[in-house]
C-alpha cells in the first residue's frame, strides 16, 4: 500500500503514515482552514488501511496545537484504529505532550476515553 504524506505547514500537520515504516504520525499544528478538506484524505486512506492492516500499528500524536474543529477528525481517525483494534489486531497510540501542558495532556486523556483505545502518554524532548 502506498504511503499517505503530507508536510506541515503554518496551519496543519505534518501526517506520515507508511506501513512499511512506523510509527504513523501526526505532528504539530492542526488548525487548517477546512477541516474537512484537508483531513478527508486520510480518513479515505485509513479506512483502506484497516482493510488489511499490519499486525502491530504505531501510531504517534504530536500536536503543538489543535482547534476544535480538528478534534471531530481525530475522533474519526481514531474510530478507523478502533476499527483495526476490534478485528483482533495491535494498535499502539503514543500521545506526546509537552510536560509544562496540561491542557494537551488533558486532551489526550479525553480522546483516549471517547475512542475506548489506551493510549501511552509520553513527555515531548
Amino acid at each position: 500500500m502506498k504511503a499517505f504524506k503530507a508536510e506541515a505547514t503554518e496551519f496543519t500537520p505534518k501526517i506520515y503514515f507508511d506501513p512499511d515504516n512506523l510509527p504513523f504520525i501526526i505532528a504539530g499544528v492542526s488548525r487548517p482552514e477546512n477541516a474537512n478538506e484537508f483531513y478527508e484524505p486520510v480518513i479515505d486512506w485509513l479506512r483502506l488501511y484497516k482493510e488489511n492492516p499490519l499486525i502491530e500499528t504505531d501510531i504517534d500524536f504530536q500536536f503543538d496545537y489543535f482547534n476544535t474543529s480538528s478534534l471531530k477528525y481525530f475522533l474519526i481517525i481514531l474510530s478507523q484504529f478502533k476499527e483495526i483494534v476490534d478485528s483482533g489486531k495491535k494498535v499502539r497510540i503514543s500521545w506526546y505532550y509537552d510536560e509544562e501542558d496540561d491542557s494537551m495532556l488533558e486532551a489526550g486523556r479525553n480522546l483516549e476515553e471517547l475512542s475506548e483505545l489506551n493510549f501511552k502518554f509520553r513527555i515531548s524532548e
